[in-house]
């Protein structure tokens, strides 16, 4: 056994057993509330697991040791995923399942492949969806928790559809460690535990609340051992009937019940809807990276995931920068370069306010969403940061390009959980799983057959813009449409020497819409740093949420945070509970980093 698993298989005992039970979390701010997606459960250092043949990366200790298993009898890098989703939408139900929605991005040892499992409006969904009598925009929680925002699931499907190409082991056979674990039962850990105690509407289900409380309406405590018969059954039937099992029959008229008979919010999902769901192969986003110590490429999911092209822009708009050269004291950035990233980052998100949407929808500017990626642009709108916060951060015209659309307003993204693996054969993976908000739509499906638990349901249409249009009437891209895919911040991420093209990392992260900050800041200290996966991940995150630079609490020196401010950024403190996971190749074999904010482990031989 490996020197890896070892110290991975200790952790897991020792956190699912509560006596390794992360700090409790603090009083939550009303802006921490909103701005983040899932609240703190504490910080927890991770050591960093160095394995040779193979290893996975996962937000939870079962789910890893489930990949794992799959790997070691033989199964690629596809086969571990399914394996570790179908055990997430047990133990993480807060953040995916096979409620929600996922994109993935493969290497084969050859090409690089792009998977879109995005979720989808259903048919009868309009522009209106988010609107209120008075045709404002609907606070969130009305429009997130019931049925109104649930889109057509499409995680199981796309799996299926990579399993189809790069899987080696039986379908059937990777959801048995997740059928496994429902029928005997896991412990509740201490972050499920700690999010319960926080959440406000999940005991309106009455499904939910008799799986998720007690008699008393009190949170199982850390340690009950939650069993979860319901999702075992359907888990079966998935396994036998591949993704039919769940958009057709029985459990999508489930769901379609569930949604559209939801006593305060009901949605208009219908069983065609879930039947025509298609997931869809794209071709990857893949752009030149010129890093402080090598030339790179770095691929990930073209649109309708905006992270990719995002973190390209901020990565390529800091290159034009004397970033590179400023010096990283104590380890961490300091407010120099905090305000070049705070800027290229607010100069990006313009862009992606701007024009990303579904490209089934949305034709990208100047006919390439490359154009968003190409040097003379980036280096044109680096020239736009100075010595001090722009009062406003514009979007661009790549290639002269007309812009048609209004740019989309701030508003919350949330939830995700991400899996990083490389398997023995150096196929290689990342992918991001989510149902949005914590806790999806509070929406639990269950058949009425008197077994206990069943999924949560996404609430991912939040993901469109509430306004379908600005004030002068002109449409925003990403608006509500049928059939349409919201626009997402998921950015699954692989990195490649562009000499040679050896795989040097996959990596991502969960965190609404920081995961671009969180995977930005995992790949520029990597690259630029030379740090290895685990000392980035837990180096204090950072980000830009509308025009507000928000920092990490109590992870930044004061002194850093009133130069910030002397510089002109509004700077707010608050948890910033990334998820981020990545498995990076050595002369050794692999190396393995875990997010000391949540549960996640790597495993490997």
């Amino acid at each position: 056994m490996s020197v890896a698993r070892l110290p991975a298989l200790a952790w897991v005992l020792a956190l699912l057993c509560g006596c390794a039970t992360p700090p409790g979390p603090g009083p939550a701010t009303a802006s921490a509330v909103r701005a983040q997606p899932e609240g703190s459960s504490g910080y927890t250092p991770k050591p960093g697991w160095a394995t040779r043949r193979f290893a996975v990366a996962a937000a939870n200790p079962l789910a890893a040791q489930a990949g794992y298993q799959v790997l070691k009898d033989g199964g690629s890098a596809v086969d571990a995923a399914v394996a570790v989703q179908m055990v997430l939408a047990l133990v993480e139900p807060q953040s995916n399942g096979i409620g929600g929605g996922a994109f993935l991005v493969h290497f084969d040892g050859k090409e690089v492949r792009a998977f879109d499992g995005r979720e989808t409006a259903p048919a009868a969904a309009g522009e209106q969806l988010f609107l209120d009598a008075r045709g404002k925009p609907m606070p969130f929680a009305d429009a997130a928790v019931g049925g109104r925002a649930v889109g057509v699931p499409g995680a199981v499907r796309m799996l299926e559809l990579a399993h189809r190409r790069y899987g080696r082991l039986p379908w059937a056979r990777l959801a048995q460690p997740a059928i496994a674990l429902a029928e005997q039962g896991f412990p509740v850990s201490p972050r499920m535990r700690a999010l319960l105690v926080r959440e406000e509407h999940l005991q309106k289900d009455p499904v939910a609340r008799a799986y998720f409380y007690d008699s008393a309406g009190q949170p199982w405590p850390v340690g009950h051992l939650l069993k979860n018969p319901e999702l075992a059954s359907m888990l079966r039937l998935i396994g036998a009937g591949g993704s039919r099992a769940l958009l057709e029959g029985e459990v999508a008229q489930a769901i379609v019940d569930k949604v559209r008979g939801h006593p305060t919010n009901p949605g208009v999902l219908a069983l065609p809807d879930l039947a025509r769901y298609e997931a869809r192969e794209r071709p990857a986003l893949c752009h030149d990276y010129a890093a402080a110590r090598k030339e790179l490429r770095l691929c990930g999911m073209p649109p309708p995931s905006s992270g990719a092209i995002t973190i390209g822009q901020i990565l390529g708009q800091l290159a034009n920068t004397n970033a590179a050269r400023l010096p990283v004291p104590q380890g961490q950035p300091g407010a120099q370069w905090l305000h070049l990233y705070a800027e290229s980052a607010r100069l990006a998100q313009a862009d992606r306010a701007q024009y990303v949407a579904d490209p089934d929808f949305v034709a990208p500017p100047a006919g390439s969403w490359m154009s968003l990626l190409d040097p003379a642009y980036l280096a044109a709108r680096a020239r736009l940061i100075g010595e001090r916060a722009m009062e406003t951060a514009p979007a661009g015209t790549p290639a002269s390009a007309r812009a048609s659309h209004a740019p989309m307003d701030e508003q919350p993204e949330y939830g995700t959980s991400h899996i990083s693996i490389i398997d023995a054969a150096g196929n290689a993976l990342a992918m991001t799983t989510t149902i949005e908000d914590a806790w999806g739509s509070r929406v639990m499906v269950n058949r009425g057959r008197g077994l206990a638990g069943g999924f949560l349901l996404n609430n991912e249409l939040t993901d469109f813009s509430f306004a379908p249009a600005d004030d002068a009437g002109t449409p925003v891209a990403n608006r509500v449409q049928p059939g349409k895919r919201p626009r997402s911040s998921m950015a699954p991420t692989l990195v490649f020497d562009k000499a040679d093209g050896r795989l040097l990392m996959t990596t991502g992260s969960s965190g609404g819409a920081a995961i671009i900050h969180y995977t930005a800041k995992t790949l520029y200290a990597t690259l630029n740093w030379g740090m290895d996966v685990q000392q980035a991940i837990a180096l204090p995150n950072f980000g830009v949420l509308g025009n507000t630079l928000v920092v990490e609490e109590k992870r930044f020196p004061s002194a850093t945070l009133r130069a910030l401010e002397a510089l002109g950024h509004r700077v707010r403190e608050e948890p910033m509970t990334s998820g981020s996971q990545a498995v990076q190749t050595t002369p050794q074999g692999l190396y393995g980093g875990a997010d000391p904010r949540r549960e996640g482990i790597v495993a490997g031989d």
